[in-house]
């Protein structure tokens, strides 16, 4: 069984998603309560790089997803296009 490594930050502890192309935590950040949903990143049609990853909330042991993105105008079409299951 292989083992992912974690990465922590200020805010969460993240566990890349292997579906990543790039395992980076990009500046600009989404963090959504599902965390057994199904994101497929690749259907957003984002300007600039992305990553995923699976996620503890520091603040409160909230379990979710946290969605990383190079640009700032990737935030707002994840916003509009995301629907949880």
């Amino acid at each position: 069984m292989a083992t992912a490594k974690s990465i922590d930050t200020l805010d969460y502890k993240l566990f890349p998603s292997p579906r990543n192309v790039h395992r980076i935590v990009f500046a600009h950040q989404v963090f959504v309560p599902y965390p057994y949903t199904l994101i497929v990143m690749d259907e957003f049609y984002f300007k600039g790089r992305y990553s995923l990853f699976s996620a503890c909330r520091m603040s409160d042991g909230k379990m979710g997803q946290v969605a990383t993105f190079e640009d700032a105008g990737d935030v707002e079409i994840f916003n509009a296009k995301f629907v949880p299951d």
